[in-house]
């Protein structure tokens, strides 16, 4: 039997999704995933520490902390919808957006797609927080520039079982999976 290719390289970012999480004494849940278009941009820094403990002239005891991530994305423009359902905004019955100091931000998970070499990867966050857009608007000169929304997003441990992320690739015995990766979170398979 041929072995399965493997990527060599990772590159762009599509099919950006996002589901509202909520957490109870029962355990956490999500809302169905929505689509926030327009990705142009996800960094991803990992957050903990190595710890060397020194004995006899030497690193005698080490250990690591993983902390989750913390991040920034780039949109083309954030949607209502995750105005309203994350950041808490609130639209009136004319349609105009409120935002105030009183808005409750909300965890969410992150779903999105990046593309390889041989095959895509399809990846979640679990446990997501951020803070308000920053934004750029600037005048029109020769050429029309997209202007952008930015978020920072930290990207924690899930509170019930301590899950980050998970990645999946395409393959013989998961494509039902695959498929429907982006209609509701994924939950570890028993």
């Amino acid at each position: 039997m041929p072995e399965a290719k493997e990527n060599k390289v990772k590159f762009g970012i599509s099919n950006v999704h996002i589901a509202k999480l909520n957490e109870s004494d029962t355990g956490i849940t999500y809302g169905t995933p929505f689509k926030l278009p327009g990705a142009r941009n996800l960094t991803t820094d990992p957050e903990g520490e190595i710890v060397k403990w020194k004995a006899d002239d030497i690193t005698y005891f080490s250990s690591t902390s993983n902390n989750g991530y913390t991040g920034d994305l780039e949109v083309a423009l954030l949607n209502k919808q995750f105005l309203t359902d994350i950041l808490g905004m609130v639209v009136d019955a004319n349609g105009a957006l409120f935002e105030s100091s009183d808005d409750q931000i909300s965890r969410f998970a992150i779903m999105f797609e990046i593309k390889g070499d041989v095959k895509k990867r399809r990846v979640v966050f679990y446990d997501c927080t951020t803070n308000r857009p920053s934004a750029e608007n600037s005048t029109v000169e020769e050429t029309i520039e997209p202007q952008t929304d930015t978020v920072s997003l930290s990207m924690n441990p899930r509170s019930t079982d301590h899950l980050i992320k998970s990645i999946i690739e395409p393959s013989e015995t998961n494509t039902e999976v695959y498929e429907s990766f982006f209609d509701e979170v994924y939950e570890r398979a028993v």
